[in-house]
């Protein structure tokens, strides 16, 4: 492995680090969602719709990555679409940046690694898609996305879809109130359920605007101790959802694929997503960008409102 250098990690992009320095918002966006969640060209296309919806909110974008082992919070156009374009770019959680930044590795990165490194940087605000969570049959395999337990470590608000419907919702929301990480539904009192506006589970708390996020996270800031995450869950429009028919038909027939091909540990999750694009014609990737799209928007609100 080449020698690590005793330069500070990661390295902020200058608008970036001007933005924060100066006290104005910063959205942290991740990377799987470029290299590893859309087809190509149109991951690009959405790489740059996402940085420029940031944008028009008021805010700076700080898309992250690892290039060459080093972490980026913040890219510009030519590292974007290097992420996008670039074949076999791993995919990295926080436990792999360490030995990614060792071997000189260029990885996008998942919830867990994105929350750290834009925590790190001083970032409050970070939207994705839809988070990891507890696996169906927990009690056999004893599979939890890395993204739980980070998001108990670092101070950071994550705007989300929910959690994706592949995965045990119901577990999910339990370990959520283990590790202490708040949950505030954004316009509702029912969780969210990724593909689809809700998951007729309820939440304690809700917020009706960006202020009112931004007022959570003052006070979370005023009470001190520990540092969580906080999950900010905006559901997908329910014009913009999956047919929830549809999704439960599709669902039932990739946990049986799964089962079938004997798919386990990390590869469940891209298997049952990727079946879902597969058996819904595209309709699940339009629901998952619908989504991110808003949870963008929504983020770059929160960042104002916090920032003023």
């Amino acid at each position: 492995m080449p020698k690590v250098s005793g330069e500070r990690l990661p390295a902020v992009s200058d608008e970036v680090r001007e933005a924060l320095d100066r006290g104005r918002p910063v959205v942290a966006l991740e990377s799987t969602i470029i290299a590893h969640g859309l087809p190509r060209p149109r991951n690009a296309r959405v790489a740059c719709e996402l940085e420029e919806l940031v944008r028009a909110g008021g805010a700076v974008p700080a898309t992250v990555a690892v290039l060459d082992g080093r972490p980026h919070v913040g890219l510009d156009a030519e590292q974007l679409a290097r992420v996008a374009e670039e074949k076999d770019i791993r995919k990295l959680g926080h436990r792999d940046l360490a030995p990614a930044v060792a071997a000189g590795a260029t990885g996008a990165t998942t919830v867990s690694a994105t929350a750290f490194l834009a925590a790190r940087a001083g970032i409050r605000v970070f939207a994705t898609g839809g988070l990891g969570g507890v696996h169906r049959e927990w009690s056999d395999t004893q599979d939890e996305s890395a993204d739980l337990r980070l998001l108990a470590r670092v101070r950071i608000a994550v705007v989300c879809a929910g959690v994706k419907s592949v995965l045990d919702v119901p577990a999910t929301l339990q370990r959520l109130e283990t590790l202490g990480i708040g949950v505030l539904g954004f316009g509702t009192t029912e969780f969210p359920g990724f593909y689809l506006s809700g998951s007729g589970l309820p939440v304690d708390w809700t917020a009706s605007s960006a202020a009112e996020v931004a007022d959570v996270l003052r006070a979370q800031d005023a009470l001190g101790g520990p540092p969580s995450a906080l999950i900010v869950a905006n559901p997908v429009p329910e014009e913009e959802q999956l047919d929830p028919a549809l999704h439960d038909r599709v669902l039932a027939g990739a946990l049986a694929a799964c089962a079938r091909e004997g798919v386990t540990g990390q590869a469940v999750t891209p298997f049952l997503l990727d079946h879902f694009v597969r058996h819904t014609d595209g309709a699940a990737l339009e629901a998952n960008v619908a989504a991110v799209r808003g949870n963008v928007r929504l983020a770059a609100g929160i960042a104002g409102a916090y920032a003023s």
